[in-house]
């Protein structure tokens, strides 16, 4: 199996080493088939982190609020008499509706969203361990039997979460817009290479199954992506230390400007003198 290591773009277009993640397939799986995959597997990571963000507010804060009904309880009119429930929080953006399910019951959702955050996360990569579909559906399918547990008679229908769990979220003018790619039309690329759609990953990798390559994704149209730095961020880091330290240390001899040296023993001329005198320390006469 050929190990690709994915790293996508950020919204401005730039590398980004904090959403990346390994994937395999076979040297002979075409191209076109790989990029669908890998746009699927990347579009649920996307989802788990919305998931991960609304969901740890669906457990403290309850379901949302209607769109047209949005605000801080307290302020509204006829809050000081309105009933509230046993678990009831207060939503300081005013979003829900502060009436949270069973704290220990919600500890199932929290430790459900944890670990969909685990199964998407880019560390992943570090400990060479691949990432699947089947993986991030389990995980948003466990997130889902959180969700009914913690709210038997379901969510609102314009509730974030449902929408997200649904794959019917309206993502435009939010920061996770224009982040989802169509695996119909996502286009894979290699060392700045676009690959043909109908084409074996062999031909453009080799056929060697334990080859590793790293690979991008674009949108049908958005052009080459920008190429990989010459060197890593670890390395990157070693150089700035190094050449800092230069730095310090031309600055410290810039800095240096006196005759203190003219005092120093090695500068004397009478030292020589002194020496066979026996009025001055030692000198070392070389040979």
């Amino acid at each position: 199996m050929v190990m690709l290591h994915l790293k996508a773009r950020d919204v401005s277009g730039a590398n980004s080493d904090q959403d990346q993640f390994l994937f395999e397939a076979p040297a002979a799986s075409a191209a076109g088939a790989v990029a669908a995959a890998l746009a699927r597997i990347q579009n649920l990571r996307n989802r788990v982190t919305r998931l991960k963000l609304e969901g740890g507010e669906l457990a403290r804060y309850g379901p949302a609020k209607r769109p047209d009904g949005q605000g801080i309880d307290r302020f509204e009119e006829g809050a000081a008499g309105r009933e509230r429930g046993p678990h009831y929080k207060e939503d300081p953006t005013g979003r829900r509706s502060g009436e949270a399910c069973d704290p220990e019951v919600a500890k199932k959702l929290l430790a459900e969203l944890d670990a969909a955050e685990v199964a998407a996360s880019k560390d992943r990569v570090a400990h060479r361990r691949p990432l699947t579909e089947a993986a991030l559906l389990e995980a948003v399918d466990n997130i889902r039997g959180a969700v009914m547990i913690c709210y038997p008679m379901g969510l609102p229908e314009w509730d974030f979460v449902r929408e997200c769990l649904e794959g019917r979220e309206d993502l435009t003018g939010t920061d996770f817009g224009g982040r989802d790619l169509d695996p119909a039309s996502a286009q894979l690329w290699f060392a700045g290479r676009a690959l043909a759609p109908d084409k074996p990953l062999s031909e453009y990798l080799g056929r060697n199954e334990r080859t590793r390559a790293v690979v991008k994704l674009t949108k049908k149209g958005a052009g080459a992506p920008a190429r990989e730095p010459a060197v890593d961020a670890d390395t990157q880091k070693a150089m700035l230390a190094f050449y800092y330290k230069k730095q310090e240390q031309q600055k410290a001899l810039c800095a240096d400007d006196d005759d203190a040296y003219a005092r120093s023993a090695w500068a004397d001329p009478r030292a020589l003198k002194q020496h066979f005198a026996g009025v001055g320390g030692s000198v070392r006469i070389p040979r």
